[in-house]
């Protein structure tokens, strides 16, 4: 039985809903054993089906996991697809780097909605007992609260007296960054997880998003503004802001070419300059 022959019948399995997505398969060596094949057959059929957008993370070391169904046609998040809303890309990119046993992930951006959003099908796989990294290592990057920000602004511009939409973007910034730091730690109790969740405060609104997973991989979006209506205080308000959760994601894996290596190695570079120089303290608090 060929490699080819091997990942087709595991593709009409995944089609079928034999396999779910999210589902780990088997490993490589039970498949070897039920196909009658060399494991290097076994691989190189998983290779073509995560060509395919249908498997993550495959390795020698650890099963692959059917890709989750997102009901985009068949269009799967992650390197060398095409870039999906935050709120579609995100989420399954987190949930594979999970898979590591040391589980590093840097983010830039406005307030960590899609972020901490996107954190909850990983633990809620820890929590099913299908993943159990050892070690987490969080650290998140976002706007001061004593800076003059770019955007959300008030489209008549701010008031004297007036930090309507300052202080609505603080509180939600404030809470979002509560929220994830509480959902990871938490696993420190329940997992015995050993987890650092660290903020530090940028003095300038960042135009961009950028999520850094396990040193490999790189999601790249742009923040695009657009004018827009909401009731603050009862009262109705228009302002100039940007909707993160729908900015298109890029994504650039190391290794996957030479332009998206340089890419993932230039933005660690850039996200520990600024973690290490400009940035400052950052508390959680009104």
């Amino acid at each position: 039985m060929s490699h080819r022959e091997v990942a087709e019948e595991l593709r009409a399995r995944i089609r079928s809903g034999a396999l779910r997505p999210g589902q780990r398969m088997p490993t490589q060596a039970r498949l070897a054993d039920e196909f009658g094949v060399e494991r290097g057959v076994v691989r190189q059929a998983l290779y073509i089906l995560q060509s395919e957008h249908l498997l993550t993370n495959v390795s020698k070391g650890s099963p692959a996991t059917v890709a989750p169904d997102l009901g985009l046609g068949g269009v799967q998040p992650g390197p060398g697809g095409p870039p999906l809303p935050t709120m579609v890309a995100l989420a399954p990119r987190i949930a594979d780097a999970f898979a590591a046993p040391h589980v590093e992930i840097d983010a830039l951006c406005l307030t960590s909605v899609s972020l901490t959003l996107a954190m909850g099908e990983p633990l809620r796989q820890i929590h099913a007992g299908r993943t159990n990294p050892a070690k987490i290592d969080v650290r998140v990057l976002l706007p001061s609260r004593n800076i003059d920000l770019a955007f959300p602004v008030p489209v008549e511009g701010r008031g004297e007296d007036d930090d309507t939409v300052h202080d609505r973007w603080l509180a939600q910034r404030n809470a979002q960054g509560q929220v994830l730091r509480h959902s990871l730690l938490a696993l420190r109790a329940t997992h015995g997880i050993d987890v650092r969740v660290s903020f530090r405060a940028l003095p300038f609104t960042p135009p961009v998003k950028l999520y850094l997973l396990n040193g490999t991989e790189t999601l790249f979006a742009y923040y695009t503004l657009g004018l827009r209506e909401t009731e603050i205080d009862h009262e109705r308000l228009e302002m100039y802001d940007a909707d993160g959760t729908q900015s298109m994601l890029f994504d650039f894996m190391q290794g996957a070419s030479l332009r998206d290596t340089t890419f993932v190695e230039q933005s660690h570079l850039w996200f520990n300059a600024l973690w290490e120089t400009i940035s400052s303290e950052l508390l959680l608090t009104t």
